[in-house]
């Protein structure tokens, strides 16, 4: 399958998170939450959380395609438990079915230290080619 892209984006740059180790078809992406990643009312927005998981997911996705396929996210529901105030966010994907043309996968969003989950994730991947 695929190596993992390495370097980072200009998005997870913008963001300042990390992606961790994780075993073939899994992945995990990390952010260290600070006041940018806060709505008005001093809870992260739900979009970082988004992203966060999208990104991990894609990852996912990406370690069990094969070299010269891509993919684009073409469902992602995602279900917040409960608000997150700061704290290391962790969010983990993996993949439940690779089919041959789209992968399906499930992720959860937990702070580092309470373990409890804060959001899970349900998301549908396309594969094509690059």
């Amino acid at each position: 399958m695929t190596d993992k892209p390495s370097g980072d984006s200009p998005l997870r740059s913008f963001l300042d998170f990390s992606l961790g180790e994780d075993p073939e078809g899994s992945a995990v992406a990390i952010l260290d939450v600070d006041e940018r990643d806060l709505n008005p009312h001093g809870v992260v927005h739900g979009g970082v959380v988004f992203t966060l998981v999208d990104t991990a997911m894609g990852q996912a996705t990406m370690d069990v395609t094969e070299d010269g396929m891509c993919c684009a996210t073409i469902e992602l529901s995602v279900r917040y438990l409960r608000p997150i105030t700061g704290g290391r966010l962790v969010a983990t994907a993996s993949v439940l079915k690779a089919g041959r043309r789209v992968r399906h996968l499930e992720g959860t969003v937990i702070v580092e230290g309470d373990g409890r989950p804060v959001a899970v994730v349900q998301e549908s991947f396309a594969v094509m080619e690059a």
